[in-house]
C-alpha cells in the first residue's frame, strides 16, 4: 500500500467505490476490501495526515467531515440498530490520510 492510499488511489479515481454522500470536501464510500459487513470510509478531499496533524484553518473542513459522518453513522444505526465510528492514529494507521470508518457487524476476518 502507498503511504497515502485515499489521496492516490481513491480520489485519484483509480479504485472506484460506491459513494455514499459526497459533499464539496468530503467524500463517504463503501470501503473496497471492507472489515465489516457494512463498511464505509468517510475522507476528506484535501491530504490531511491525521486527526493530530489538523490545523487550526482546518476546522471548517473538520466539522463538515464530521457532519458526514454523523449523518452516515445516523443511517446505519437507523438501518441496524447500532454502529461504531473509528478512526486510527500512529502505527493504527496503515494509509496516512484522515480517514474514518462507520461500521456494523462483526468483523469479517
Amino acid at each position: 500500500m502507498t503511504a497515502d492510499f485515499y489521496c492516490d488511489e481513491v480520489l485519484s479515481g483509480k479504485i472506484k467505490g460506491r459513494k455514499v454522500m459526497e459533499t464539496e470536501n468530503v467524500l463517504a464510500y463503501d470501503h473496497t476490501k471492507p472489515f465489516y459487513p457494512d463498511h464505509i470510509v468517510a475522507i476528506p478531499k484535501k491530504h490531511i495526515a491525521s486527526l493530530i496533524t489538523l490545523e487550526e484553518g482546518d476546522n471548517h473542513l473538520l466539522l463538515e467531515l464530521l457532519g458526514v459522518i454523523k449523518q452516515v453513522a445516523a443511517k446505519v444505526t437507523r438501518e441496524h440498530g447500532v454502529c461504531r465510528v473509528i478512526t486510527n492514529i500512529g502505527a493504527y494507521q496503515d494509509s496516512k490520510h484522515l480517514h474514518w470508518h462507520i461500521v456494523h457487524g462483526r468483523p469479517l476476518r
